[in-house]
């Protein structure tokens, strides 16, 4: 299904939501002025689009402006966590219009997790008319498939038709990512649509990068661009990983659980974020110090992709300047001057941001 066959290039410059003449999207396409009407028509007769009264006249009749109509069609947005199951409906700008989150364990596998998705997905779409579903997954996505790729930490997962199961039980065409490149694209969308080079970071249990180079999502050739948790960090400590085998992966030392396991060998318990929000020295030295660590890992990242922004994401970076701070001071002294000298690292601009990736990964879809 497509939003509107033929004029999906109209309706994709209409997603700025702002209103539009004729004559502006004559200009803005550049398309015949017949064929701009002729699609104008089409897209009035879906709904999608709906008049909303004259632009100022320059000297004859003025003409008249046209505006998509965001709740004509509805999104679904998941997004599967390891430990939790979020489902949100979208309008067609990706503003949230209802949403709900559920505990779960990914471990149940996709049958039980997917069936409880459409049992959710169900009671928030009511009678509202769905376009397109998006899911985000906490693994690798094989680009040419949609189907999970390398999952031995997901029982059942790995190479399950997950956007054909969902696409049978809803009715509509479902695509599917991982939740780090769906970040990525949420705050490109929402934050710096105008900025084409931008590197998103999610440390949690688990460190992953989603990537958008020159405008574009970077997935790599296996759905596996961005998998820096097993980039070796530059002290090179004999640690193993027990999702890929190796030793000295970033994942081991500067994710939550490397963190936690650190300060339970110095005596120090309890939740990592509790800690660092109550101000307890070890905890936030040991983040400060995995910031460290991020950031000589993203220094070759930067020395290699040269991003003008890099949002970090994910449950640590709850703790704020403490992570940040780390991460900034090897980045900075550790790659070239030139390629830092604009550079803007940050944190992420809202928690659901996931959400607005799924919704305008599904957005791009339909209207390719």
């Amino acid at each position: 299904m497509t939003l509107a066959t033929g004029a999906e290039d109209l309706l994709r410059l209409m997603l700025d939501g702002r209103p539009h003449t004729r004559p502006d999207l004559i200009e803005l396409s550049g398309l015949a002025r017949s064929t701009v009407v002729s699609r104008i028509d089409t897209l009035l007769a879906t709904g999608l689009v709906v008049p909303i009264g004259e632009a100022s006249s320059t000297g004859g009749r003025p003409p008249s402006r046209f505006a998509l109509a965001p709740q004509s069609r509805f999104l679904l947005a998941l997004d599967v966590g390891v430990r939790h199951l979020t489902v949100a409906v979208t309008d067609l700008l990706g503003t949230t219009v209802d949403i709900t989150t559920t505990a779960h364990d990914i471990d149940a596998g996709p049958r039980a997790v997917l069936g409880k998705a459409v049992r959710q997905a169900r009671r928030l779409l009511k009678d509202r008319p769905l376009a397109g579903i998006g899911v985000g997954l906490p693994c690798p996505v094989d680009p040419e498939t949609s189907r999970p790729n390398l999952g031995p930490i997901m029982p059942g997962w790995d190479n399950y038709d997950v956007a054909g199961r969902l696409s049978d039980e809803l009715g509509r065409p479902a695509y599917v990512d991982n939740d780090v490149n769906l970040m990525a694209l949420g705050e490109h969308a929402a934050t710096y649509p105008t900025t084409n080079n931008l590197l998103f970071l999610k440390v949690s249990a688990g460190i992953g990068s989603g990537m958008i180079i020159g405008g574009r999502l970077q997935r790599g050739a296996q759905g596996l661009a961005g998998e820096l948790g097993h980039a070796r960090t530059a002290d090179g400590h004999d640690i193993v990983c027990r999702r890929c085998g190796n030793t000295g992966c970033l994942g081991t030392v500067a994710s939550t659980v490397g963190i936690t396991a650190t300060l339970e060998q110095q005596g120090v318990h309890g939740d990592l974020l509790d800690l660092a929000r109550s101000g307890h020295p070890a905890a936030l030295t040991a983040i400060r110090q995995a910031g460290r660590e991020i950031g000589s890992v993203l220094a070759t990242c930067v020395n290699l992709l040269n991003p003008s922004v890099i949002v970090i994401g994910g449950s640590l970076a709850e703790t704020g300047e403490t992570l940040i701070s780390g991460i900034r001071e090897n980045i900075y002294s550790r790659s070239l001057p030139l390629a830092t000298a604009n550079l803007r690292v940050t944190t992420v601009s809202t928690p659901d941001i996931a959400l607005k990736g799924a919704a305008t990964m599904v957005l791009q879809q339909l209207l390719t």
